[in-house]
């Protein structure tokens, strides 16, 4: 059976993205790209937003604000181009252009489902806010991991990760520091149908 991973990188205030900020907000540091590089394969998941916007970069598309990409992008983007990539939408037409990417036009919840239960290895999300928010409602999320950069983008962040969200509580499995300053935290997720009605001894 396959093991879904949800994986954010976001501001300390929970955007997934800031308007003229560079990728990782200009800050990743040696530590995290050496242990973004050891991180085991897995068959990417997103939506169409998502896909649109990373198919551009791997098009060569410059995000805006920027004059060209920096290194650690670009080698971001190469190895996204070459990982397994899932694509749920009604609204893209096929075949899609990125290489090594599928178009599913059915339920994702339900796709996701029968993929977790038919297969072996890593599933895991990019982005798609809605897509994660679906599947994390739907009790499929065997890990919810944020990588939290130290940045508040109060003015200018855009992409609220957790508007919707339904109430969680997190078992902590893992937590790390990078550099001094980026902070990993990873959980084991459990979707409540209500607020505990007391506070665990």
């Amino acid at each position: 059976m396959s093991e879904l991973l949800v994986d954010f990188i976001t501001s300390l205030d929970g955007h997934a993205s800031g308007e003229g900020w560079p990728g990782f907000w200009g800050l990743e540091g040696p530590e995290y790209l050496t242990w973004l590089g050891e991180q085991p394969e897995a068959t990417y998941l997103m939506g169409a937003n998502t896909y649109r916007l990373m198919s551009g970069f791997a098009a060569g598309e410059v995000p805006k604000g920027q004059d060209e990409f920096r290194p650690e992008e670009e080698a971001s983007v190469d190895e996204l181009t070459q990982a397994s990539k899932v694509v749920f939408s009604s609204s893209l037409e096929e075949p899609l252009t990125w290489a090594n990417s599928t178009l599913v036009r059915d339920d994702a919840v339900e796709a996701v489902r029968a993929m977790k239960s038919s297969g072996s290895g890593l599933l895991s999300t990019i982005g798609s806010l809605s897509l994660c928010r679906s599947l994390l409602r739907a009790g499929l999320v065997d890990r919810f991991r944020v990588v939290m950069f130290p940045v508040i983008t109060g003015a200018t962040g855009e992409e609220r990760i957790y508007d919707g969200y339904p109430d969680v509580a997190l078992e902590m499995i893992e937590h790390r520091t990078f550099d001094g300053r980026i902070q990993l935290v990873e959980y084991k997720p459990r979707v409540l149908k209500h607020p505990p009605l007391g506070v665990p001894a």
